[in-house]
């Protein structure tokens, strides 16, 4: 079996790399309709699912739970961290005015629904 370490950076490697698809992918289309502030919008977009992942991937990595019961509350939890965190930065970018905010909720939503797999797999398998 994998170390808490081992698999956070599992999750972290696989993480990135639908982030970058989803830049990838997203570029295009995205600079297209909206322009170059809204690919900045994007990119900030991810990025704050990214790093609410990555909070959300560290408590069930390295908190350990015994009981089905305390892994659901941990996974609960994990679950909840990832939600204010999107929401806390996501404000955050809107009010700060650097961003279109269109685009950036759009890919917010997007990256979100994106990565909630890993996170569930995470959780449920480790």
């Amino acid at each position: 079996m994998q170390s808490g370490g081992d698999r956070y950076v599992r999750f972290l490697a696989m993480a990135v790399a639908v982030a970058l698809a989803l830049c990838a992918i997203g570029w295009l289309p995205t600079l297209r309709l909206a322009g170059r502030t809204a690919t900045l919008s994007m990119i900030a977009g991810i990025a704050i699912v990214l790093i609410s992942a990555a909070m959300a991937g560290a408590l069930l990595t390295m908190v350990i739970a015994e009981t089905p019961e305390a892994r659901m509350r941990k996974s609960g939890l994990a679950m909840a961290i990832r939600l204010v965190v999107v929401v806390a930065l996501g404000v955050a970018a809107v009010l700060s005015g650097e961003f279109a905010t269109s685009p950036l909720l759009l890919w917010i939503g997007i990256a979100y629904v994106a990565l909630l797999p890993l996170e569930v797999r995470l959780a449920i398998y480790g």
